[in-house]
């Protein structure tokens, strides 16, 4: 039942809605984009649910002014979103550049299609995988998150915009036009009972604030423009105070710092869910929607007597190494469903270090892979 404004309750809704739900339940209050399909939808919803709640939706001319509407309105103090797919994400890489470098809290919805250009407008895909750790030029580390379904999209956005506020940047949700469209049941707790992470303010006066001086876990304290204090921002490369320092020094300090903050808390930041690992031949790693494909090609590898578990991957960015390497050391082969031609498997490859094989399983986009196709492979994993 709606509490005031807002949703609480068990409802039928599509990805799409579920995804601009858990924004509003995070606070999200601004939002800018520009229609794509399978993307349309979020701000369709957002539309309609942002003025309930006190918030504004803007429909940009175009991609590139979408983010940079979001990377102003986070700035301003306000937790902004925005929502789009393959080509529109391209746009957008440029202005991710400039949040990860200035350091802006927002969050950045990718519903993919079958790939590339424009591709497949109405079907699903998801090639866009590596683009979302690679896209922007440069040194940095980013996060991504993969639901496979209506109630996660409406959980993981909500997760998003806290590790945006935690860690300061653009974080990725990397879903697909399969997950987007599907109608599921989605429960919404009420508000009381959602966690969210604040925005961290400064303690010092704004006399004595640097916009980019990071606390112990190196992120800095944000102030919001308007408040009294003084900053300068810029996606040069910048000091504490956030000037320009055209040095190598200045270039070693800052990105060491943007890269390290990431780095230092992987384990706090990626999220898996695994399920028959620990006695396992065979390892199916997948994330988005392969991931349910593949629990009936696993239950029929089981009642073929083959021991098969299943890695899925909720947090694709940082991507979890430590774990693909520890398993890699206990099974024959890990077999990777993904609806592109072979992305993130070569992370796998990669990571396994040859101690196991890596067998992809490549579906181009348009479709779900058959559960007999994920199957095939794994029988091909023990022969």
């Amino acid at each position: 039942m709606p509490e005031g404004k807002y949703l609480a309750g068990e409802f039928f809704m599509s990805g799409d809605e579920a995804c601009a739900e858990g924004a509003i339940s995070a606070g999200c209050r601004f939002f800018a984009g520009y229609p794509i399909t399978p993307a349309t939808e979020i701000a369709e919803r957002m539309s309609q649910r942002l003025p309930e709640v006190g918030g504004i939706h803007i429909q940009m001319e175009d991609e590139l002014a979408s983010l940079a509407a979001v990377l102003g309105a986070s700035w301003g103090g306000v937790k902004a979103m925005t929502a789009t797919s393959g080509p529109g994400f391209s746009l957008m890489m440029e202005n991710i550049g400039l949040g990860l470098m200035t350091e802006t809290p927002c969050v950045v919805v990718n519903m993919q299609r079958g790939d590339p250009s424009t591709g497949l407008p109405t079907l699903t895909g998801q090639g866009d995988m590596m683009q979302a750790r690679w896209g922007s030029h440069g040194s940095y580390r980013i996060i991504a998150l993969a639901p496979n379904s209506p109630q996660e999209l409406y959980d993981l956005t909500i997760r998003a915009f806290n590790l945006s506020e935690k860690y300061r940047l653009p974080v990725l949700i990397m879903s697909e036009s399969a997950t987007a469209h599907m109608y599921e049941k989605v429960v919404i707790p009420p508000v009381s009972e959602i966690e969210i992470t604040p925005r961290r303010k400064p303690t010092a006066s704004p006399e004595e604030y640097l916009p980019y001086k990071p606390d112990s876990d190196l992120v800095p304290p944000m102030a919001n423009a308007g408040d009294g204090y003084r900053f300068h921002t810029t996606g040069l490369t910048h000091d504490e105070r956030g000037y320009p320092a055209m040095s190598a020094e200045a270039q070693d300090k800052l990105i060491r710092r943007l890269v390290e903050k990431i780095e230092k808390n992987r384990d706090k930041i990626i999220e898996l869910d695994e399920d028959g690992i620990d006695d396992a031949e065979v390892v199916v790693c997948a994330y988005g929607i392969p991931s349910r494909v593949s629990f009936r090609a696993i239950e029929r590898a089981r009642e073929e007597g083959i021991k098969v578990g299943m890695l899925r991957l909720i947090t694709v960015w940082p991507f979890p190494e430590d774990r693909i390497r520890q398993i890699a050391g206990q099974v024959k082969a890990f077999v990777m469903p993904e609806i592109n031609y072979g992305q993130v498997v070569l992370e796998v490859e990669r990571c396994t270090g040859g101690m196991a094989k890596t067998i992809p399983v490549p579906h181009m986009g348009g479709g779900v892979h058959t559960p007999e196709l994920i199957l095939d492979a794994i029988r091909q994993a023990v022969r």
